[in-house]
C-alpha cells in the first residue's frame, strides 16, 4: 500500500558531522577524509584539503533569534545533527511526513571543493551517496529521501554516479553544475539528460549553479572581442535572482525542446520574484532576440522563455507570503514547499504553524499541491 503524504519538506539538510559519513572512504583515500578539529572559538571545525570549515554555522532549528549565534557552534548541541532515527523523531515533532535531504554545511559538496585528486574527489562523493542509502536513510527510505550528489568533474563520472544512485534506490539526484562540469550548457550534456529520463530519475538543483567564471553560454558564433555586445543570455535573466540565470541557460540551449518530459526542481529559491522575472525575461527576449540571433547565430525559440519555464521548472519556497499571494503567476503546479531544517530559515518544530499563517485563505486543493502533491508527483512517490 502506498504511503499518503500530507506534508513534505522538499528542502531539508543532513548536518551529520562529516567525519561520520566519510568513515567509509576507501583505503587509498583515507587521508583526504574530513578530520574534526576544535577551532580557537571552541566550536567544531573540520580540516580538509583546501582549508578549514567551521562546523554548524548555519544550524538554527529550535533556537530563537536572541539565542542564535553562528560562531563557536558544536554539532552535538544542535537539532538536526543526529542519525536517521533521530531525524524521524524530529520530523514527527514538526508534523512532517517526509523530507528531501540535501547535504548541508558539513556535506560532501563543501568537503570536496579543494580536493585536487579527481579519484579522491569521486571517492568521497561515492562514499556519501552509499552512506545515504546504507545508513542514514535506511530506517525509513519513504520518509528520509536522500538526494544523490552528482560529481561535476566530467560527464562520464556524472553518468556513472547517476546510474549507481538509481540502482541503489535513491529517488532524486542533484547537480551542482551542468553535467559536463562546465559553467554553461553544451550538446554533450544531453547524454546525462537522456539517461535521467531513461532511469526515471528526477533531477534537482539546490538554489542555482555557481555564477559563470568566463562565459554564460556556448554561442554558435562569438564576434571578436572588440565587436562583442553585452552577453545576451545573462541579460535575459537580469531581473531574476537565485536560479534565474541557470534556468535561462537551459531554456536558451533548447534543452526542453529536446527533452519535453524533463522537469527540474530548484530548491530554496523563494517564489515572490518569479513573476517579474518571467515578465521581464519575455520583454527582454522580444526586445533583444533579433540582434542576438543575427550576431550570435542563435536559432529562434519555439515558445516564449516564460512558457518553457512554466512547463518544466519547479520552484521551492520556505517562508514567502508575497510569493503565496502571486502563486497563480508562478503556477500552482510549479511550487514546492521546504522547511530547510535545520538551517537558519527553519521554523522547526513549528512548520505547520508557519504554513497555516502563510497559506491562510488558500483553497485546500492548492495548499495540498504546494505542501505535498507537487513534490510527491515530481519524486514519483504516489501512483
Amino acid at each position: 500500500m502506498s504511503r499518503v503524504y500530507d506534508l513534505i519538506s522538499a528542502d531539508s539538510h543532513i548536518e551529520v558531522p562529516p567525519d561520520i559519513w566519510s568513515k567509509g572512504v576507501p583505503d587509498p583515500f583515507k587521508d583526504i577524509a574530513p578530520k574534526r578539529i576544535v577551532l580557537p572559538n571552541g566550536g567544531d571545525g573540520f580540516l580538509v584539503e583546501g582549508g578549514i570549515y567551521q562546523g554548524g554555522s548555519n544550524l538554527y532549528a529550535g533556537k530563537t533569534p536572541e539565542e542564535y549565534n553562528p560562531i563557536g557552534l558544536k554539532w552535538i548541541d544542535m537539532a538536526g545533527t543526529g542519525d536517521g532515527h533521530q531525524r524521524l523523531e524530529e520530523m514527527d515533532m514538526d508534523g512532517v511526513d517526509a523530507e528531501v535531504l540535501y547535504p548541508g554545511v558539513g556535506g560532501v559538496l563543501n568537503m570536496t571543493k579543494g580536493i585536487r585528486n579527481d579519484d579522491a574527489y569521486h571517492a568521497l562523493i561515492r562514499t556519501y551517496n552509499r552512506w545515504l542509502v546504507d545508513e542514514y536513510c535506511a530506517p525509513d527510505p519513504d520518509r528520509l529521501i536522500g538526494v544523490g550528489c552528482i560529481p561535476s568533474r566530467g560527464l562520464d563520472q556524472a553518468l556513472e554516479e547517476l546510474e549507481l544512485a538509481a540502482e541503489a534506490g535513491l529517488k532524486v539526484a542533484a547537480l551542482s553544475k551542468f553535467p559536463t562540469g562546465k559553467d554553461y550548457p553544451t550538446p554533450e550534456d544531453d547524454r546525462f539528460w537522456a539517461a535521467a529520463i531513461d532511469l526515471d530519475m528526477p533531477v534537482t538543483v539546490h538554489v542555482s549553479f555557481p555564477k559563470p567564471r568566463d562565459q554564460a553560454f556556448a554561442y554558435p558564433y562569438f564576434p571578436p572581442k572588440h565587436l562583442r555586445p553585452p552577453d545576451y543570455v545573462t541579460r535575459l535573466s537580469r531581473y531574476g535572482i537565485r536560479g534565474a540565470l541557470t534556468v535561462v541557460q537551459m531554456v536558451m540551449s533548447g534543452l526542453f525542446d529536446r527533452f519535453p518530459s524533463l522537469e527540474i526542481y530548484f530548491a530554496e529559491s523563494q517564489i515572490g520574484w518569479v513573476p517579474i522575472y518571467l515578465e521581464q525575461l519575455d520583454h527582454n527576449y522580444r526586445r533583444h532576440r533579433y540582434w542576438a540571433e543575427e550576431i550570435y547565430r542563435l536559432k529562434p525559440l519555439g515558445q516564449l522563455p516564460s512558457e518553457y519555464i512554466k512547463g518544466h521548472i519547479l520552484w521551492g519556497f520556505f517562508n514567502d507570503p508575497i510569493g503565496v499571494k502571486v502563486r497563480h503567476e508562478v503556477g500552482v503546479d510549479n511550487i514546492v514547499w521546504g522547511g530547510d531544517f535545520p538551517h537558519v530559515e527553519s521554523e522547526w518544530p513549528n512548520s505547520v504553524k508557519l504554513l497555516d499563517s502563510q497559506l491562510k485563505g488558500v483553497p485546500d486543493d492548492e495548499r495540498r499541491k504546494m505542501v505535498a502533491g507537487n513534490a510527491a508527483r515530481f519524486l514519483r512517490l504516489e501512483p
